[in-house]
């Protein structure tokens, strides 16, 4: 199957979502290269970035969920090769 590399850009706004990413991080760990997490304390919130190695229909799935976690926007940003 065809993988793709695509980075998850997460904003988490609500703190209480943090259990509920972190779980669905963890259901697709094994697509994951990297992540990295920046609290914003200024601004009450926390960026993350994800980087995965895996076919569209993962990366798609995986930030939809994330991205209907309610206070949590997700963006994909997809490489070219």
């Amino acid at each position: 199957m065809d993988t793709r590399i695509a980075i998850i850009g997460i904003i988490v706004e609500n703190r209480e979502a943090t259990g509920q990413i972190n779980d669905l991080l963890h259901e697709y760990g094994s697509y994951i290269i990297g992540r990295m997490g920046i609290p914003y304390r200024e601004r009450d919130l926390h960026v993350i970035s994800v980087v995965l190695d895996a076919p569209n229909d993962i990366i798609n799935t995986l930030a939809g969920k994330i991205g209907r976690v309610d206070g949590v926007s997700a963006k994909t940003i997809y490489s070219k090769v």
